[in-house]
């Protein structure tokens, strides 16, 4: 094969991957110049490959709706890589789709591998066990997620209907700066025109959402995984703790991830670790884990709660058989 008609087919895997990709990009991934990247998709309209041109500060080529690829030819760890990404998504509640529609995909997948790999993709699948329990959480609609990751790549903004954790309803617009996958759950976080900040929103609860006219910039050195964490840390609960630990913050994240307690480096030795809980009943022993000096600062009933567990642990531990 020839270098030029590999290029062609090498472009032709880049835009099957979707979404827009400008031009200056394709020509840095294929190693050639801009001049180049439009002949070589002028050979894939001669071949009826749909591709189209789209305009814009953002804009460049993309592959048309609804374009299927041709028969997948994968090799043994391309296949393993495929079905285990498909049975991890859904067992950790991240595929956006229902069930019946990732094991139609594993299904698909299979029959068109040889005999002799699909034995033995059949066989890992039938004897491999997660120590993780499946997630039940709800997943986020395949077509809205589609929408809001498309968006959040072109800088387009959009419009959408939300519904709150308590039930109200509202119709915003929203610069979405990034997609975020946490604990099961999909989360677009963005600029909100309604309290004028950057928000979070579980993407499962968007009902409704529609692409606007126009374009934005997102601000420069923007964090989506650090914005969600901080989101989710600062949700309101019933229990404001107040912890002060002499710790590397390092350590205490090991044991509270960022998305459970915000820190605040109070010395060269101590920590403030902030938690909002809904209850106190977990809290003692992952500070007990820690194993290092610390302080309640409130509430007094956590200072309660962990006093009961160190005489229980005492109790047990002065038991003799």
């Amino acid at each position: 094969m020839t270098r030029p008609i590999a290029r062609v087919l090498a472009l032709l895997e880049v835009l099957q991957r979707g979404g827009t990709r400008t031009v200056a990009d394709l020509a840095e991934r294929l190693d050639v110049d801009e001049r180049t990247v439009r002949r070589y998709v002028g050979h894939l309209l001669d071949l009826d490959v749909p591709v189209r041109s789209v305009r814009g500060r953002h804009g460049g080529y993309r592959l048309a709706p609804g374009y299927r690829m041709p028969p997948l030819m994968l090799t043994d760890e391309e296949a393993l890589a495929v079905l285990l990404g498909l049975v991890a998504g859904r067992r950790a509640g991240l595929l956006s789709t229902s069930v019946a529609a990732a094991e139609s995909a594993i299904a698909k997948v299979r029959r068109v591998l040889p005999e002799r790999l699909g034995r033995r993709l059949d066989a890992l699948l039938e004897v491999a066990d997660f120590t993780a329990p499946p997630r039940t959480v709800p997943t986020a609609e395949a077509e809205v997620l589609l929408t809001v990751a498309e968006a959040a790549q072109d800088r387009r903004p959009l419009t959408l209907r939300y519904t709150a954790g308590h039930g109200g309803s509202s119709e915003r617009v929203v610069h979405p700066y990034g997609i975020v996958a946490h604990s099961g759950r999909w989360y677009l976080t963005g600029y909100d025109s309604t309290s004028e900040q950057v928000r979070t929103f579980r993407v499962d609860r968007i009902t409704t959402v529609e692409v606007r006219d126009g374009e934005f910039a997102a601000p420069t050195g923007f964090d989506p995984a650090q914005q969600v964490l901080t989101a989710i840390a600062e949700t309101p609960h019933q229990h404001e703790v107040s912890v002060r630990i002499r710790a590397a913050p390092e350590h205490i994240h090991s044991v509270f991830p960022p998305s459970i307690a915000q820190l605040e480096e109070l010395d060269a030795d101590w920590v403030r670790a902030r938690i909002r809980a809904n209850r106190l009943d977990w809290l003692p022993p992952l500070l007990a884990a820690l194993d290092r000096p610390l302080v309640i600062e409130h509430p007094e009933a956590l200072r309660d709660r962990l006093h009961a567990l160190a005489t229980r642990l005492t109790h047990h531990a002065t038991t003799r058989p």
